[in-house]
C-alpha cells in the first residue's frame, strides 16, 4: 500500500469511528466510491489498534479505575466503583460479541456490506438519534447507569453490526432514551467501546495472522499511528462540542451521506 493509501484509510478510521457516523460503513465504502483497493485484514487491525489507545487515553481516569476493579468483578466482589464499571462494561459488551460470532459463522456479515444496507442505516438510525436527542430533558448522569441499563444498549450496540449504523451513534441513541445526559451518553458510548474494540480486533487478528509479513506489518504500525491521532483529534472535538450544541449537526450529516449513497445504490 502507498503512504497515501494508509492515511486515507487511518484517518478515516480515526475520525468516524467515535463520531455518531458509523466507521464500518465508510471503510466498506472507501474502495468502492474510490476505487482503492481493499485495505485487507491487517490494516483493519491496526487502525482498531490505534482507535482503541486514543479512547482508552482520552478517558484513562475512567479506564484506569476499571482496570484496578476488573479482578474484583471477576470474583463477584462489587464493592468499588472499579469493579462495578468493570462489570458494567463486561455486560453491555456480551450481546455485541454473542451476535457477532453468530453473523461471522453464519456468513451473513458479508451479506450486509452494501451501498444500499449503508444509505438506509445511515438514514434511519441519523432519524432515530435526532428523534432520541430531541424527545425531551434529561439529566441522568453515568452514576445512575445500572445493570438493566448496561443490558438494554449491549442490544442496542449489537445493532451496529449493521454496516452503516455507527456502533457510537446507536448507543448514545440508546442512552438518550434511557434519560441520559448528551455529555455522559457519550461517555458510556466510548467506554463501551473499548472491550467492543478489542474483542472485535481480537477475532479479526486471527484472520489477519496469516496474511502477515514484513511489509503488511510495517503499513499496519503506521496506520495504527495515523488512526491514534485522528481518532483522539475527533473525541476531543465531539466531546467540547457537546458542551455547546446537540448531536444536530452528524444527524444532517448522516442525512445527506444517506441520500447520496442511495442515489449511487439504485443508480
Amino acid at each position: 500500500m502507498t503512504l497515501f493509501h494508509i492515511f486515507i484509510v487511518a484517518v478515516v478510521q480515526g475520525l468516524t469511528e467515535f463520531l455518531p457516523i458509523s466507521s464500518s460503513g465508510h471503510l466498506i465504502l472507501l474502495p468502492q466510491l474510490t476505487g482503492m483497493a481493499d485495505q485487507g485484514l491487517v490494516i483493519d487491525v491496526a487502525v482498531h489498534v490505534g482507535t482503541l489507545f486514543a479512547v482508552m487515553l482520552y478517558f484513562w481516569s475512567d479506564v484506569r479505575l476499571a482496570i484496578i476493579g476488573l479482578p474484583h468483578a471477576l470474583f463477584g466482589r462489587l464493592d468499588t466503583p472499579g469493579a462495578r464499571l468493570a462489570m458494567l462494561l463486561l455486560v453491555a459488551t456480551v450481546p455485541v460479541i454473542i451476535l457477532g460470532l453468530l453473523l461471522k459463522l453464519s456468513g451473513l456479515q458479508d451479506g450486509l456490506r452494501s451501498l444500499t444496507v449503508i444509505g438506509w442505516t445511515t438514514l434511519i438510525f441519523g432519524f432515530l438519534l435526532y428523534w432520541a436527542d430531541r424527545k425531551g430533558e434529561s439529566d441522568k448522569k453515568m452514576a445512575a447507569w445500572s445493570y438493566g441499563d448496561a443490558i438494554k444498549l449491549g442490544l442496542w450496540q449489537a445493532v451496529a453490526l449493521i454496516p452503516g449504523t455507527s456502533r457510537s451513534g446507536i448507543v448514545i441513541t440508546g442512552a438518550r432514551f434511557l434519560g441520559f445526559e448528551r455529555h455522559d451518553a457519550a461517555r458510556i458510548s466510548m467506554l463501551m467501546s473499548i472491550p467492543t474494540i478489542a474483542a472485535s480486533g481480537l477475532l479479526l487478528a486471527a484472520d489477519a495472522a496469516l496474511q502477515a509479513d514484513t511489509a503488511i506489518l510495517r503499513d499496519g504500525a503506521i496506520a495504527a499511528v495515523f488512526a491514534f491521532v485522528a481518532a483522539l483529534l475527533a473525541l476531543t472535538f465531539m466531546m467540547r462540542l457537546l458542551n455547546v450544541l446537540s448531536f444536530t449537526p452528524y444527524v444532517v450529516y448522516r442525512l445527506l451521506l444517506g441520500i447520496v449513497l442511495l442515489g449511487i445504490a439504485y443508480n
